[in-house]
Formats: C-alpha cells, structure tokens, sequence
C-alpha cells in the first residue's frame, strides 16, 4: 500500500470515518420538497403525505440510528435542526447519553441563512445555539448549514459564538484551518453522497459507493478521510440501516480505521503544524 508524506491521524490510524446523521424537521405546515413518491402534488396543494413521512425521523429514524451506532460501537454527529430538540427534548438527550456529539442544524430545515440579513442570520445561529444546548444538556461545538446555504458571513458568526468548527465544506479532503473577523476555526469535510441520493433507486447504491470509496482510499490514499451521512427520516428506515450496517460492518475489519467525530476531526486540524494539508503536499 502507498505511503504519504507529512501527518498521520492519531494513533497512526490510515483512514478516517466520520458517520453524520441530519436530524430534522420543516416549518409547521411545510413539507419536504422531495420525498419517495413519484408524483408529486399540483404547487399550492397542501401535501400531508410529506409532513407525514419527514416525521418519521423524530419518532423512529433517530432512534433506530442511535441504537444502531450503540451496537457497532461507534460515535456520530448529528447535526439537528433546533426546532427538533424544542418538539423532541427526549431523542437529543439519548443522542448525548449515548456518547454521541450534537451540531448546529439551523431552526428548521427550510430557514435557511442564505435567505436571510446578517442580522438575523446572527440572531438564527445564537437561538439556535441556545436551544441546543438547553435541550441537549451541552453545548454544540460545530455546525452545518441546512442545504449548506451559508453566508459570506457564516463563519464569522460561528467564530464569535466561540464555536470549534463548521462542516459547510465541499472544497477539500481533509479538516483544515480557517481565520475569520472572530477568530479561527476547524472546516471539517461534507459527504458527496448521502442516503437521499438513493431515494427512488436501491439502498445497494450506497454498498457500491461506499464500499468501493473506502477500498480506493484505503489501497491509495493513507491517512484519508470519508463521510458516511444518513438522514433520520429516510436514512432511519429499515431499508437503509441494513446496508448502512454492512458497510460499517465491513470497515471495521480493518484495524487501521479511526470512526471519529467531527469534533475530534476539528481538534485534529486545530493542532496540526500547517493550516492545510493539500493534496500535492501529500503525495507529490
């Protein structure tokens, strides 16, 4: 197997898996614009079938994934919508109790940052914040934008909420360094492919896809790093936990694999030597 220059996860560990769950929910009324149906409503008809099935993450999808987690023994970040914990104190308070790390999610799912003035996206991240931890028992470290909508001013906000580090990241491999206005934080890496990718296809998709990243990784890439992301209402299902399961089954057979949080990734990049280990450092 290849080598790599420069640093090396903790323990010398090859590859890193960070499992993030997206917790949540939609203004009262409101909807997903997507679901599992193949036939979608005329636009102003009110879709009860859709309220109905984005709640199936608060009264199954999240539990079914703790307990899962708890089986494999291995952590996760959920990153949850602040409206959630105000509906359903008693799952944020399981997923803390079970060892598992609680991000910043926004209020609900469809208020988005993007959408607002700096004023009120500053106001949205610290009620957020508040509620959390009110509800969860401890304060977020992290956060990620709902549909990654952040702001030219997002990480700033964060920073000065004495936040570690932020997830909306879709440019790099690795967790790295960022200065903003207010101070430093840790950009720690999104997946590109989520379990909403196979909602009208096979859950064997993710097998493929994970599976065949992993060994790639593995094989080519020391001291990489990959994303598994579930969301409680689709990814909380049977249908999706059954593979989920087996893909993590099958990591775990290699004993160089560190299953992380988000929250150590961050104090990893916040410690490191360099703000950024690029690829061409890495391997040219």
């Amino acid at each position: 197997m290849e080598r790599a220059n420069g640093p090396a996860w903790p323990n010398g560990k090859r590859i890193a898996v960070a499992v993030t769950v997206m917790y949540e929910t939609w203004a009262e009324g409101k909807a997903p614009n997507y679901s599992v149906q193949t036939t979608h409503l005329k636009p102003g008809t009110v879709d009860l079938a859709g309220r109905a099935w984005s709640t199936y993450g608060a009264r199954v999808g999240v539990w079914r994934i703790v307990r899962t987690l708890d089986r494999l023994q291995i952590p996760g970040t959920f990153f949850t919508n602040a409206r959630c914990a105000e509906l359903y104190p008693d799952t944020v308070t399981q997923i803390v109790r079970s060892g598992h790390d609680v991000g910043g999610h926004n209020y609900t799912q469809d208020a988005l940052l993007a959408y607002m003035e700096p004023d009120e996206e500053r106001a949205t991240i610290a009620r957020c914040l508040g509620i959390l931890e009110e509800k969860a028992g401890r304060r977020p470290t992290g956060w990620l934008s709902s549909v990654l909508a952040f702001t030219e001013n997002t990480t700033s906000f964060l920073a000065a909420e004495k936040l570690k580090w932020h997830a909306d990241v879709t440019y790099i491999d690795l967790p790295h360094r960022i200065e903003t206005p207010n101070g430093v934080l840790a950009a720690v890496p999104n997946s590109d492919f989520t379990d909403n990718r196979v909602l009208r296809s096979s859950p064997r998709d993710l097998w493929d896809v994970y599976k065949g990243t992993f060994d790639y990784l593995y094989r080519n890439e020391p001291m990489s790093m990959l994303v598994l992301t579930l969301h409680c209402h689709f990814g909380g299902r049977p249908m999706i936990m059954a593979v989920f399961e087996e893909i993590v089954r099958y990591m775990q057979q290699f004993p160089d694999v560190w299953f992380a949080r988000h929250e150590e990734l961050a104090d990893w990049a916040l410690a490191a030597a360099a703000p950024e280990h690029s690829y061409r450092a890495r391997f040219f």
